[in-house]
This record gives structure tokens, sequence and C-alpha cells, in this order.
């Protein structure tokens, strides 16, 4: 099916909490709300399972899911792609520099 005939799906970012599930991630979603009395912007998680048919996404991924028909009693999500790797890409920091510079470390 192409994404015209899908209609609007709502997609959300998230990390992948866990993967140790088959062909099911656990993805937690973080955002900011604002306080309705004291105007302060709070972080809320949410968790959602989301449905990864490949298994490609990896603990510590940054993932896009959109949402989907329910597929078991609790994934009603399922993954689009996976946009960073591990830890390292939440950091900002390429995996290279990320090696070299735990070489540095053990060498000093």
């Amino acid at each position: 099916m192409s994404e015209q005939a899908r209609g609007y799906r709502k997609r959300l970012q998230g990390v992948v909490k866990s993967d140790k599930m088959d062909k099911t991630v656990t993805v937690t979603v973080e955002r900011l709300v604002k306080h309705p009395r004291f105007k302060k912007y709070v972080r809320r998680k949410n968790t959602f399972m989301a449905h990864d048919p490949q298994q490609t996404a990896r603990e510590g991924d940054v993932v896009e899911i959109e949402s989907t028909r329910p597929l078991s009693r609790h994934k009603r999500w399922r993954l689009v792609r996976v946009l960073g790797r591990g830890l390292a890409s939440r950091a900002g920091i390429r995996p290279s520099e990320e090696a070299q510079k735990t070489d540095t470390d053990l060498t000093a």
C-alpha cells in the first residue's frame, strides 16, 4: 500500500528502550507540556510497543514510529525507520570519533 492510500497517520520520534521481544520494540517518546497552573514546561514520557518486522532497531536507537491498526493486544504502532544508531547519535558524536576518544583514554 502506498502512503497516499493509508491516509493520515500520526508519526512520533523516540528512543528504543527494549528490543528483547520477537518483531517488537518498546519505544519511549518524550515531550514537553506546559503546566496549566505554574506555566513551566514539564517532561512527559509515553511508552509504545511498535512492530519491527525486519528486527532492525536495537536498544538505544532513535526511531520514527507511525500509528496503525491494532496488531496485537498492546501494539498499535509500527516502525517506519531508524533515525540514529545507539547512544552516539543522541550525543551528536559519530562512531569513529567515539572510538578514537576511548583509544586515547586507554593510552593515557
